[in-house]
């Protein structure tokens, strides 16, 4: 049984943000911890991708859609930890992962970083993030806000465009202290906004262009990144060497972040002895087969993430190239903590024998005005080093891409051929795999239908 437990969040980080020509910028996980280079997002944001590394479920299981906006009544990682005896913390620099979704269950404490830290320049960042998000300048005008009573989000832009990686480590330092001292175990999760939108190259906002006209373009891609608007117009609004340089931005900020990461593991090691899964909720999609950002649909670009798995007693470099899902980081840790349940499917496993990594995403309504051809939802797997994905009752099908190198688009499987009636994987994966798709499409009609 570990003795404490941390999942480590970079909050829509690309795999291909970390890795640069097979290395990655974190030298001691590199030297200590097994690196998994195909795990793909169960979900395409923050609170479908969360409520599956919290439960183990698929988005259909769990229920946390861009539509339903909320997690169903199912055991969560916390609560089962809180059960085996581990005192459970969450520390966040972001909104969703807290009680608005229903993510704070199990948790003995939440703490919002945007308390922990001094805002600097908080009026600015207030007025950035209400340019960049109509849900919040509707609220300017609102009741609530009038008689002074700010939204949870628009008091979390007070810290937005700031570093506070530092204040979410020194918190977790905190509390693993204090656990150790009563010889309680703990679990702590712990999420990191610095690689999420608008992608922190400096500890305050700033621009990666140097003349102002491409400082302009900088700032309408990112106005139309975080807005989507495309999805309401139809219209490419960020060309392709805008969205290279928001691309770039992301990979700038975790650079930025990343010694501060790879030494704060090592002292979850060396002074509390701890099991560490560092990896991305999601990733972004910065134009790759006509998708943007991560609230929408989502191709393969934003579903790989990186994942490191550090155990807290012995070293267990190496990569490990095998299909996974990130929900079963859920079932890796339950394991760490000695949970004995059969059921569990951890990332040390070789290719599962019964299942199969599924990705699913799930359209943005957008206060109702996304168009009528961005409105479906998608379910992909992994087989035969291949992905597929449904979309719409038509089959698609790409390559896995290796290393760094930008994911394949999809291309329409020929004949119109259904994957699920081909020999793809064992008869049990297949058995399993098309009871999953029944579930979704099931799920998935009856969001349509509302």
């Amino acid at each position: 049984m570990a003795r404490n437990l941390v999942l480590l969040i970079a909050d829509s980080l690309r795999y291909d943000s970390v890795w640069r020509g097979g290395d990655a910028p974190l030298p001691w996980l590199r030297a200590h911890a097994r690196a998994y280079h195909q795990v793909r997002s169960a979900g395409c944001w923050t609170l479908p991708a969360t409520a599956s590394l919290f439960t183990g479920l698929h988005p259909h299981e769990h229920g946390a859609t861009s539509q339903t906006r909320g997690i169903r009544d199912v055991p969560t990682l916390a609560e089962r930890l809180h059960a085996r005896g581990y005192a459970t913390h969450q520390v966040t620099a972001n909104v969703a992962t807290t009680d608005i979704f229903g993510l704070h269950r199990g948790f003995d404490s939440v703490d919002r970083v945007w308390k922990l830290v001094q805002a600097r320049h908080a009026k600015i960042h207030q007025l950035l993030v209400l340019a960049g998000k109509p849900r919040l300048r509707e609220r300017v005008f609102s009741a609530d806000f009038i008689m002074g009573k700010m939204s949870e989000d628009l008091d979390m832009a007070t810290t937005w465009l700031q570093d506070t990686q530092g204040a979410v480590f020194d918190r977790a330092r905190a509390l693993l202290t204090e656990n150790s001292q009563r010889n309680t175990p703990s679990f702590l999760f712990l999420n990191l906004m610095e690689t999420h939108f608008p992608y922190h190259v400096e500890d305050l906002f700033t621009f990666v262009s140097r003349g102002w006209l491409d400082r302009g373009r900088e700032l309408h891609g990112l106005f139309h990144l975080a807005n989507q608007t495309w999805l309401t117009t139809g219209r490419e609004h960020i060309g392709p060497e805008v969205l290279a340089v928001l691309a770039d931005r992301q990979r700038r900020a975790f650079r930025r972040v990343a010694p501060e990461i790879d030494a704060f593991c090592a002292e979850l090691r060396s002074r509390w002895d701890a099991e560490v899964v560092f990896c991305a909720d999601h990733g972004e999609n910065f134009g790759e087969q006509g998708w943007i950002y991560h609230f929408s649909n989502v191709n393969d670009a934003g579903n790989r993430i990186p994942v490191f798995h550090l155990t807290g007693d012995a070293d267990t470099p190496g990569d490990d190239h095998h299909p996974a899902s990130s929900r079963q980081i859920h079932d890796t840790l339950l394991r760490a903590a000695g949970d004995p349940d059969p059921t569990l499917r951890p990332l040390s496993a070789a290719a599962d024998p019964d299942q199969l990594p599924i990705l699913q995403s799930y359209w943005y309504n957008n206060k109702g005005q996304t168009l009528p051809q961005y409105r479906y939802n998608q379910f992909a797997f992994v087989a035969q080093g291949r992905r597929w994905l449904d979309r719409r009752g038509a089959w698609f099908e790409a390559p896995m891409t290796e290393g760094d190198d930008p994911e394949a688009a999809w291309r329409p499987v020929a004949d119109r051929t259904d994957p699920l009636r081909e020999p793809l994987a064992t008869p049990a994966q297949m058995a399993w795999l098309r009871g999953q798709h029944a579930a979704f499409t099931a799920f998935s009609d009856a969001i349509l239908a509302r």
